[in-house]
Parts: structure tokens; sequence; C-alpha cells
């Protein structure tokens, strides 16, 4: 284990991208819910596994949309490194923006995550999305820091 961290150590980071995963993201940033809803499939399955929050659709997806840029502001998520493959893939990013209805603080945050995906004609059809709430309300001040 220690041999191939070495030989990963010596290997310069490369942040790969991928077209379908930065229009999603450009969607999200741009705070518009019916842009994001077009940047997905007409059957998106959208997870977002830390709020236990299951979109079935576009309406759905669109209606957490909605609540999702109601409760946070200045609304940010960039891509670290992605990949897709054979229909596919997964995204490692960084959201940030300021907590607005979601623990009512104002305060802003910034946490690192992944989101796994299907993809079938050029756009996402299936996403779970990963992240550390703790993080987050640590950032906001709603849990102690460790």
């Amino acid at each position: 284990m220690l041999a191939l961290s070495a030989l990963g150590a010596s290997q310069p980071a490369v942040k790969r991208s991928n077209p379908i995963v930065e229009k999603a993201f450009a969607a999200w940033n741009s705070q518009d819910p019916d842009k994001l809803v077009a940047a997905y499939s007409d059957d998106i399955v959208y997870e977002d596994v830390p709020s236990g929050s299951l979109s079935n659709g576009p309406a759905e997806f669109r209606k957490f949309a909605v609540l999702t840029f109601s409760g946070v502001g200045d609304f940010k998520i960039e891509a670290v490194n992605t990949w897709i493959e054979n229909g596919r893939g997964v995204a490692e990013w960084v959201w940030s923006g300021v907590d607005k209805d979601w623990f009512k603080t104002g305060k802003r945050f910034s946490v690192r995550g992944v989101s796994v995906f299907e993809v079938r004609k050029g756009k996402i059809c299936r996403n779970k999305d990963f992240y550390d709430v703790a993080a987050i309300m640590k950032q906001v001040g709603k849990l102690p820091e460790s």
C-alpha cells in the first residue's frame, strides 16, 4: 500500500473534466431551477443522500432545486475531478454557499462531496450525492468543532 502511495505521489495531479458534468454544474450555479432541470434527462432520478431527498422525474427534481436555492445563498459547486465511462461516472466536487434557511445562521460553508451517476444520451439520468452534513453544521456553528 505504501509503495502504491509513493508511486501515486510522484504523479502530478491532473484535473479531469467532462462536458456533461460541467453543463450540469453550470446549471446548478445559475440557481435557475428550469435551467437545472433542462440539464438532466427527462426521467431523472436524483438522490441527495445526506438529506434523505429522492426526486423522481423533472417536477420533483425542480421542487428539490427550489428548496435548495432558497436555503443556500451564493450557491456554488465546482468540479474537482470527473470520470465517465460506459454510461457511468463520478464527480468529486466542492460545494459552497451561505446558510440562509437550512440552519438559519447566515454563515458561509464549504464542503467536499462526490456524485455517482449514470449518463444516457449525453445527460445525467441517475444521480446520488454524498457529502458531510456535520462538516457544514460545524462551519455554521450548529455543532461544536472537534
